[in-house]
């Protein structure tokens, strides 16, 4: 747990309770205290606690009465009863409404120390429960990143060099691009790993909770803010919040947001004080936020904050050399989810997903996979299974490009490979060997093949 501990006493008592702010603090813990249920309602609105120990009999009302109060406004609070009036009904009512553990005055210093120390390591063991629980649903769809193209190698190579620093990044590109996936590869990837990653996508909240959902807010800050709650942000610390159509943010919203990343402190709203957040911030949009900044809907240096590090997401059509791996991936996944016998993907049926250009990129793949296998009778997936939006797309080119005449294959390719070696050399400054590293060949092979062309003396420049 980091911090200290906060610890409640609520005792009518004065000696019990100055000997317990003494006792605990002496314990290292932070320590308040209450004379009666009213003081102590007061400060649960304020405040949050770890721990809550109380005593059962006090003016104006019973510990019973505190820990029901406790249970529904800080349901995180381990609540311990502590009474000189030993009864077993009472014992068993406290612990049947949600008390940790009861304990009879007069006590061993000894006995209460356990008993809070084991009520803090329940409390800590249940935060790491539901933080295991929420990221095990994240975790339910395979949320692997699948391709081999160059255009998603490009992206590996930018992971594995952004994952262990500290900077904020930017992910940009079309809607069902993978953007979450590689948010999270980068969190799993770096030295974060292990802490929290929490994901919110910025549309999907109204505009009037949005802030509340950031930052928290405590009890009766507005309508319907029963107890207090913590934010998002308090969720990730120490860990990764990653906020999805970030572009989305109201510019109220955008100015807050910008104080959390430069002064890493949040404050709930309608809270007093604020709290010292340890977050990386990793953001995502398919909205060109540098139009965004010049029409001023979004500002510009919440943007550079936000923006230290890009990674741009190719869209599916750029990386055709992925579906199929793509395919047998979903197949695999729907076949066990769907408990359908598909094997595969007829030749023709994958032919007409490669010719097709995917709008909604792999989200949308994936789509058509899953409805293929849900609707599919034989043991592979063929054409007729596919939806409308695919079926009625440009019939795939690889009939048509063959006339009937015949073709060279060899001189289509030595005009394509003549091509590439041309273009390798305006970037490169007609220098060969920085031409060469661009097509990812030796300079020896780059020579061979522009003596091959009758090339060699074509661009001028050094070897």
């Amino acid at each position: 747990m980091t911090g200290k501990a906060r610890v409640l006493v609520v005792d009518d008592e004065r000696s019990m309770r100055e000997f317990l702010e003494i006792f605990f603090r002496s314990e290292g813990y932070d320590v308040t205290t209450a004379g009666d249920l009213a003081s102590a309602h007061l400060h649960l609105e304020t405040n949050e606690f770890d721990v809550a120990i109380t005593d059962v009999r006090m003016p104006g009302g019973s510990g019973i009465e505190l820990l029901h109060t406790v249970r529904e406004s800080s349901p995180e609070t381990v609540v311990i009863i502590m009474t000189a009036f030993a009864s077993t009904d009472t014992a068993i009512a406290a612990i049947r409404d949600g008390a940790y553990d009861y304990i009879t005055k007069p006590f061993k210093v000894e006995d209460l120390r356990l008993v809070v120390e084991k009520a803090l390591e329940k409390k800590l063991l249940s935060s790491e429960n539901r933080r295991l629980r929420s990221e095990l649903r994240s975790h339910e769809r395979d949320r692997s990143i699948i391709g081999s193209s160059a255009a998603i190698n490009r992206v590996f190579d930018v992971i594995g060099q952004v994952a262990d620093t500290k900077a904020n990044v930017l992910l940009t590109g079309e809607s069902g691009t993978g953007k979450e996936l590689v948010a999270r590869s980068i969190h799993s990837s770096g030295g974060r790993r292990g802490r929290p990653f929490v994901a919110l996508n910025c549309a999907a909240i109204p505009e009037n909770l949005l802030e509340s959902e950031l930052f928290g807010h405590v009890k009766g800050s507005f309508t319907g803010a029963i107890r207090n709650k913590a934010g998002l942000f308090e969720a990730a610390d120490s860990g990764t919040l990653f906020l999805d159509e970030v572009g989305e943010l109201t510019l109220p919203l955008q100015v807050k947001l910008l104080r959390v990343i430069q002064d890493k402190t949040i404050r709930r709203v309608g809270g007093t004080s604020d709290q010292q957040v340890d977050v990386r911030v990793i953001s995502a949009t398919n909205r060109c936020l540098t139009d965004e900044v010049a029409a001023g809907r979004f500002r510009e240096d919440l943007y550079y904050r936000l923006n230290v590090i890009e990674i741009p997401m190719p869209p599916l059509r750029d990386r055709a050399d992925d579906i199929p791996l793509l395919v047998s991936h979903f197949i695999e996944k729907y076949a066990r989810e769907l408990d359908r016998s598909i094997e595969g993907i007829s030749e023709a049926a994958l032919g007409r997903l490669m010719a097709y250009p995917f709008p909604g990129n792999v989200r949308e793949l994936e789509n058509v996979i899953e409805r293929s296998i849900a609707l599919s009778r034989g043991p592979s997936i063929e054409e007729e299974s596919f939806p409308p939006s695919v079926l009625n797309a440009v019939e795939p080119t690889t009939a048509s490009r063959i006339p009937p005449e015949g073709v060279s294959l060899e001189r289509l390719m030595a005009e394509y490979e003549r091509g590439l070696l041309l273009e390798a050399l305006v970037p490169a400054g007609g220098v060969k060997k920085r031409a060469a590293r661009l097509l990812q060949i030796s300079f020896r092979s780059f020579r061979y093949r522009m003596e091959k062309l009758g090339l060699d003396d074509s661009k001028p420049g050094k070897p």
